[in-house]
């Protein structure tokens, strides 16, 4: 059983089917050979430390944990362990479906059954497709009239019961194999930035269902509503555990929708649904358009006259533009590999369309510092914001980062949370601190371009310029 992004016991349909072999040997191999440049990012590799470490002890101790290309790797494995038949989950990443089609013809040639299963989504890209078997374009028509129309998700299955084999590669075979263990990956910083990240999560298939657990009693309901507002409880925090699979989303699906049902929650309960068919739209957009990634859907931006002004990009990336509700967001990303999906957008636009900096430059940097840093997730929403993407927002929708702050934030309370420097400020002028008066500033021991920035671009002004922009298209 080779694990990927399916870290976890239950649910876990190859898991089940290579469980009915007589014995089985757990594996996981870090992949950093062929994953190019979308080799997992530092924050991404400090979760999948941990996770591992979980799912090790979940297994006893005897998951094989090795570093290298798989294509080299499981055939000598199969040699070594007299292996009959290798089993997986499928991955959707462009370089992952290549290497597996390669692997997967080279286990066979090697007279090895080799079986994939579907243990990631809760429909397979080309299972939603148009009446003329094109994939959608538009998320509305995809999820409701696709998915909700398509087989149902499947019911969650039971752990299977186990009989594993002792993961100690054969002397004549460890050669070729390299370091063994969790150490070998070196996946954690060798300096201490993930402190923070520390002390605010649980990671695990154990955690992962905890937090589903707590969400749908405190969060499901009024998550319609109160999932816009970065202080309240109403947003899940499942999409690292749905990335690295701890959790499944057919487990998320179905204990939603029994508590949604049970309770009544029905807008609420249809729009969180509506949130895992999102994910799911973006996975189908790069399983179709595998260009996704890097290239833009609408093809008129490969014109857009973008700046790229460095210092303007590094200020947005440290959380020093001026403008409390980016900021904000900016910090909370750095202190905890995580970002309220409110939030990401308004720091998105602002990127994009306020300093006309390519939305590859987001991407990137949200590739290494989410936890949840995910392919398609990535790509799809970076393309949204930018106006460029499938279903994207319009480029002439500029998010306002102060109305947005007042309306989403009116109390403050997550802007004093991760920028603390202006919390003596009152609500009327926390929201945009370069336009109070001195004499408020000086009441609140604030100094704007010593303890707090001056805004590094005008807003009104750079919005005009970012439509001027677009209209040169």
């Amino acid at each position: 059983m080779w694990f990927r992004q399916d870290l976890r016991l239950s649910d876990n349909p190859a898991l089940v089917a290579a469980s009915q072999d007589s014995r089985l040997l757990p594996l996981y191999i870090l992949d950093d050979h062929n994953s190019g440049e979308w080799a997992m990012g530092s924050a991404s590799r400090w979760w999948l430390h941990h996770s591992l470490s979980t799912l090790n002890e979940s297994l006893g101790g005897k998951l094989l944990i090795l570093r290298g290309d798989p294509a080299l790797l499981l055939p000598s494995l199969a040699q070594a362990f007299s292996a009959d038949a290798v089993h997986w989950n499928r991955c959707y990443e462009p370089w992952r479906i290549a290497r597996d089609k390669t692997i997967k013809d080279s286990l066979q040639n090697a007279e090895l059954q080799v079986h994939s299963h579907n243990g990631s989504l809760l429909w397979e890209p080309w299972q939603v497709l148009k009446q003329d078997q094109t994939p959608y374009k538009v998320f509305t028509p995809y999820y409701r009239r696709g998915c909700l129309n398509a087989t149902a998700p499947r019911t969650p299955l039971q752990t299977p019961s186990l009989n594993l084999v002792d993961a100690e590669i054969p002397p004549e075979f460890r050669q070729n194999m390299g370091e063994q263990g969790i150490a070998a990956l070196e996946l954690l910083p060798s300096i201490g930035w993930d402190k923070t990240m520390q002390i605010t999560w649980r990671i695990g298939e154990d955690a992962a269902q905890a937090r589903l657990k707590e969400f749908l009693e405190a969060g499901l309901d009024d998550y319609k509503q109160g999932r816009n507002f970065p202080e309240r409880a109403n947003v899940s925090r499942l999409s690292p555990h749905l990335h690295f699979g701890e959790i499944s989303p057919n487990q998320v699906w179905a204990q939603a929708e029994r508590i949604g049902i049970e309770d009544g929650l029905d807008d609420d309960l249809d729009c969180f649904q509506s949130e895992l068919g999102w994910r799911e739209f973006s996975y189908a957009l790069l399983y179709h358009q595998p260009s996704i990634s890097r290239e833009n859907l609408q093809k008129k931006f490969d014109h857009f006259p973008w700046q790229n002004d460095k210092t303007l990009l590094t200020a947005w990336q440290k959380g020093q533009t001026g403008y409390p509700l980016v900021d904000a967001g900016m910090r909370e990303l750095w202190q905890t590999g995580y970002m309220h999906n409110r939030v990401r957008m308004v720091v998105g636009s602002f990127l994009v369309k306020n300093l006309l900096t390519h939305w590859h430059h987001g991407e990137d940097w949200f590739w290494d510092c989410l936890v949840d840093a995910d392919l398609a997730a990535n790509s799809a929403s970076w393309q949204w914001i930018a106006g460029c993407g499938a279903d994207a927002a319009p480029f002439f929708r500029v998010f306002n980062p102060v109305t947005q702050s007042e309306r989403f934030d009116p109390n403050g309370t997550y802007i004093r949370n991760y920028v603390p420097e202006l919390a003596a400020l009152p609500n009327k002028y926390l929201h945009n601190p370069g336009a109070a008066p001195q004499k408020v500033l000086q009441e609140a021991g604030i100094q704007i371009g010593k303890d707090y920035p001056a805004p590094i671009v005008d807003l009104k002004e750079s919005r005009e310029r970012a439509l001027a922009a677009f209209k040169s298209l």
